[in-house]
């Protein structure tokens, strides 16, 4: 009978416990049609970049896991392939994610990267975007994307992102924009 006792009193705070261990964002992201948070994080260039820095121009401000994996590795050259579409549309591609600068020198250097990754190391940035994701006690940035406006804005989120073909998927909703 002690032993049922404590099984019952055991299983809620075990799957409680693991809830809360295995939960998703740890805030959420920001509204459509609000202004976007303002962050300043270091890019792989060693320089120091603000989303204000970017006013008058769309924004691709997209969160991914971790460097040089197969994913997030497909999805940087898709974005870098369409660089050129993007400069035509008066777009600038900022990806983010936990890693440090130098984790992010490496990868651009040996993915032939030229748009800016920026290290999000305390993940604040992450947080404030509803991206910030806890697997156990290993945190790290989920695969979101925001469409960031000339305004500052957020005109569209995405939070199921493929990575293979996010890229084009981007660039239409850019498109649909800004014929509105």
């Amino acid at each position: 009978m002690l032993k049922i006792a404590m099984l019952v009193l055991l299983v809620p705070i075990v799957i409680f416990a693991v809830s809360r261990m295995f939960s998703g964002s740890c805030a959420a992201a920001p509204v459509t049609g609000n202004i976007a948070p303002d962050f300043t994080l270091t890019s792989q260039e060693d320089t120091a970049v603000s989303l204000k820095d970017y006013r008058g121009k769309w924004v691709i401000l997209y969160f991914y896991p971790k460097d040089r994996t197969p994913g997030c590795t497909r999805e940087a050259h898709n974005f870098q392939m369409d660089q050129a579409k993007y400069n035509e549309r008066n777009s600038v591609i900022l990806g983010v994610s936990l890693d440090s600068v130098d984790s992010h020198k490496k990868f651009c250097t040996k993915e032939g990267l030229n748009f800016k990754l920026l290290a999000d190391t305390d993940g604040r940035v992450s947080r404030d975007y509803g991206s910030l994701t806890n697997l156990g006690v290993t945190k790290f940035s989920a695969r979101h994307t925001f469409l960031i406006d000339p305004a500052g804005r957020v005109a569209k989120t995405y939070s199921s992102v493929d990575p293979s073909r996010h890229s084009q998927e981007v660039l239409a909703a850019l498109d649909q924009l800004q014929k509105q």
